[in-house]
């Protein structure tokens, strides 16, 4: 069986790790994960190619929406928080054959979620009163969702481009929420949160680092959790005053939910967060 990461870029990905480990732990021989780049324009290819022999798909930037017009079916979940980040490849149980597939059907789940929700969890956020998410993009409104789980009445989302807005407001109601949407002048709001949620990409972090903290301190500071985890520490982790969650909890967290989608089996906690750990280790050596 073959499963596999997509996205561009895709190099530094640590799935790959967190994946096979899994299947070492689990004894599945002959079980492959491996690591494909993938843009918007290869994507329809690399699904019409999936045949019986694959298990299933991780997908990463810039594909967690490009792909549910490609799929057969998407979860109730997954198209309430609009954004996919994992296809099951099942065989078809009515012998239709897709065109350009190997009668195999594919549903589109969302992990993201459960993995940020308990990476807050383990870091003794599983209740929130006030959640702030930094950004507006396909992990944003996971990390919105994550935040509503928790118990957030209406959590904050800061944002750029009032597009983005609009299709954060869309995800809260959905899910029976609401959100409260602040423009990116309003970055320090961040201060006044429980819990922080960073999805901003490393490439904008310092100036975003600026402008959250500025020459303010408060006196208690909030749980980071930035959904970056390499390079790490980021900008906004390193200056911050308080809790820090490195977004390779959530990462793992939601790779153990895609390992249990596609194979059935009890996802093995500890040895992919060793094998994560290890990888991030060699990586920092290199």
């Amino acid at each position: 069986m073959r499963a596999a990461v997509c996205g561009s870029p895709i190099a530094h990905s640590l799935s790959p790790a967190l994946h096979r480990a899994a299947y070492a732990a689990l004894g599945l021989d002959g079980w492959q994960y491996d690591l494909l780049e993938v843009d918007e324009d290869r994507l329809p290819a690399v699904v019409a190619a999936l045949d019986a022999t694959w298990a299933g798909l991780s997908l990463t930037m810039p594909l967690k929406q490009a792909i549910v017009p490609l799929v057969d079916e998407v979860s109730d979940f997954a198209r309430a928080v609009g954004s996919v980040n994992t296809v099951v490849v099942t065989p078809r149980s009515d012998r239709r054959r897709t065109p350009g597939r190997g009668g195999v059907r594919l549903r589109a789940e969302n992990t993201d979620v459960i993995g940020l929700v308990t990476a807050l969890a383990e870091a003794g956020a599983d209740r929130v009163r006030r959640g702030v998410v930094l950004g507006g993009g396909a992990t944003a409104r996971s990390a919105l969702v994550a935040l509503l789980q928790a118990g957030c009445p209406r959590p904050v989302a800061v944002v750029r481009s009032p597009d983005r807005a609009a299709e954060l407001r869309g995800v809260a109601a959905r899910l029976g929420g609401e959100v409260e949407i602040r423009d990116w002048s309003e970055l320090p709001v961040a201060l006044t949160a429980d819990v922080v949620v960073s999805t901003v990409p490393i490439g904008g972090s310092e100036a975003m680092t600026d402008a959250v903290l500025g020459a303010f301190r408060p006196t208690w500071w909030p749980v980071l959790l930035d959904v970056v985890y390499a390079p790490w520490p980021t900008p906004l982790a390193q200056r911050w005053g308080g809790p820090v969650v490195n977004g390779f909890e959530m990462l793992l967290h939601q790779a153990v939910a895609q390992v249990e989608l596609m194979t059935g089996r009890r996802g093995p906690v500890a040895a992919m967060r060793a094998a994560g750990l290890a990888a991030l280790e060699e990586r920092a050596r290199a």
